[in-house]
């Protein structure tokens, strides 16, 4: 079971970090992403992490502002977001994949969470 946390509205500009904490499986086989959802469009890749750490992947939308990161002694993968835009209003999502390559398609991932809303107000 994944469960992201750590949502909130806040001002552009300013930061957020989400969790992502497993229960009942341990995430080190699992290369390990996020998205995020708007109603009425598609859901969004938003980074993905392999399993060691080693390699990380972003949306164009967020690189340079947003980090993914994991500890896989805690369990838990996280999502630095700074300099946010209203842009980045959705509910964010997290994701375990089994497949051996680190996918950027929400169709490569295995097992979900649910999710946490963050909203940016300009």
């Amino acid at each position: 079971q994944l469960q992201a946390s750590g949502g909130g509205s806040v001002q552009a500009g300013d930061s957020l970090r989400l969790s992502c904490a497993a229960s009942g499986r341990s995430i080190s086989s699992y290369d390990m992403g996020w998205f995020r959802h708007v109603p009425g469009k598609p859901r969004e890749f938003v980074a993905a992490i392999s399993r060691s750490g080693g390699l990380t992947y972003y949306a164009d939308s967020v690189k340079g502002r947003f980090t993914i990161s994991r500890d896989n002694a805690k369990n838990t993968v996280f999502v630095q977001m700074n300099s946010l835009k209203p842009e980045d209003t959705a509910v964010y999502y997290c994701a375990a994949e089994v497949a051996v390559r680190v996918g950027t398609r929400d169709s490569t991932y295995d097992y979900w969470g649910q999710g946490t809303q963050v909203t940016v107000s300009s």
